[in-house]
């Protein structure tokens, strides 16, 4: 098993219509063996910016007071908040700074920019970076959710609509991984707000 594996996570962000959405399971285990089900995956950076976190705990956690530590002193010295597209580069930065000795941490950032419009992307542990129009997807369960987003998703989801597409696609893709699940929480980035909300799936 490989170590990106071995707390298992599934994260998945989507674009719709001025409005953005990510998502994450809350299981941490130890291989197949569950030792929390509330464990945070999806921090908010920015009022508008959310990072998933897909790897090792432990990197999740470091990596997490890393970029917290990086925008804080990105708005102190540029006096503005940070842009999604801007933090991508920020992060790509981070892994790629350590490539010798890398982070097992896939990131998916999704955000709104200052005019309203959704981004997202993800990277590999070293910080590349890939872009989509559509949906972005990582972890143990990334393959199920590849085939579940595909299915479910369309252009121009309102934020209620990209709510009920993103969450059944989580929960159907975790319910066929063992190493992800026990619920999830999904974050909905609109102009006017974010809207939290946490879903309930199968305990076992």
């Amino acid at each position: 098993m490989s170590i990106m594996e071995y707390n298992g996570s599934a994260v998945v962000a989507m674009k719709g219509n001025n409005c953005v959405a990510i998502a994450a399971d809350k299981r941490l285990g130890q291989r197949q063996m569950t030792i929390d089900t509330d464990f945070q995956k999806v921090f908010p950076i920015t009022e508008r910016t959310y990072v998933g976190l897909a790897g090792l705990a432990t990197d999740v956690k470091t990596l997490h007071d890393r970029f917290r530590m990086r925008v804080n002193l990105y708005k102190h010295r540029e006096e503005r908040v940070i842009e999604p597209k801007t933090f991508a580069n920020l992060v790509s930065h981070m892994l790629y700074e350590h490539r010798f000795g890398s982070y097992f941490v896939e990131p998916v950032i999704a955000g709104l920019d200052k005019d309203d419009q959704p981004f997202i992307c993800n990277m590999d542990n070293i910080g590349c970076i890939d872009l989509a129009d559509n949906f972005i997807v990582s972890g143990t369960a990334g393959e199920n959710l590849y085939g579940t987003c595909e299915s479910l998703w369309e252009p121009g989801l309102e934020p209620e609509e990209l709510f009920e597409t993103i969450s059944q696609a989580l929960l159907n893709a975790v319910d066929r991984d063992s190493m992800s699940g026990w619920g999830a929480v999904v974050h909905i980035i609109t102009p006017s707000g974010v809207i939290t909300r946490e879903l309930k799936s199968r305990m076992d």
